[in-house]
């Protein structure tokens, strides 16, 4: 844990699955102990269930989460940002607010805070849990540099932070959070015709999912083009050459476009 996070305080306000990754990713990471972290959450002995096994401290309502928190993650759905948020304007303007709900961008939020209510927009994804997280944040925020300082020092460890523009910050997040679900879909997939030929279900899964592991690291590593890392491992006439023609003869680059457009609407 960094001296600059010692002696904070993280409130969540919404505990579902997000916010529960991001806990999780700090504890291990060594970012924060449970006892730093404080969450609230619609339903509270459901809360009391899942906030035990990181020793995070469940609170009663978002006023004494707010309250109480040096940084205030809010980790509601969208459509309850207003809601939860209009009782609790005064208690947030001293924190910290850290936004997570997608499409609540800074502009956006400048309309429900009270003014200079210190606050920024991040889309994390579920891997920050194991420390291979991805947080698209926004370039646009009114953080001071020793607040920004410090939310940079909670998401480094568990997140790559990559900002964006907010005009995109929709579209990154949709290749970074959503992708999560279509990249377990070709997992998912790959083991299925592992097990069709004989493979153990258990063996098909890890190999799959450390090969996806190990060929964005590849990428990330040196910024290659993923045209040459798929050339790399096609021989002339052989038989990676042969899935990647079937896949392009399926429309795999065509669905995975598909995807993402389905996902922006």
């Amino acid at each position: 844990m960094t001296q600059q996070l010692s002696d904070i305080t993280v409130g969540f306000i919404g505990y579902g699955a997000m916010a529960q990754a991001m806990a999780q990713g700090f504890v291990d990471a060594g970012v924060l102990e449970g006892s730093q972290m404080l969450a609230c959450a619609g339903h509270y002995d459901k809360l009391v269930d899942t906030a035990a096994p990181l020793g995070v401290r469940p609170m009663r309502s978002a006023t004494e989460v707010a309250a109480a928190s040096d940084i205030v993650i809010l980790a509601v759905k969208p459509n309850l940002i207003e809601q939860v948020v209009t009782p609790i304007l005064h208690e947030l303007a001293n924190s910290i607010v850290v936004c997570v709900a997608w499409g609540w961008t800074f502009d956006r939020l400048e309309t429900v805070l009270e003014d200079h209510t210190p606050h920024i927009s991040i889309i994390p994804n579920t891997p920050i849990a194991v420390g291979q997280g991805v947080s698209v944040v926004e370039d646009k925020h009114n953080l001071t540099e020793y607040q920004a300082g410090l939310v940079r020092a909670l998401l480094e460890p568990v997140s790559m932070l990559e900002t964006v523009d907010t005009a995109h910050m929709s579209q990154a997040g949709t290749i970074s959070s959503c992708a999560p679900a279509f990249t377990a879909m070709y997992i998912e997939a790959l083991a299925d015709a592992g097990v069709q030929y004989g493979l153990k279900r258990a063996s098909a899964y890890r190999l799959a999912a450390k090969m996806v592991e190990g060929t964005g690291a590849l990428q990330v590593s040196d910024g290659r083009l993923p045209a040459a890392m798929k050339d790399a491992v096609c021989s002339p006439g052989g038989a990676t050459i042969r899935g990647v023609v079937a896949l392009e003869q399926h429309g795999f680059r065509g669905d995975v476009i598909s995807a993402v457009q389905a996902v922006e609407g």
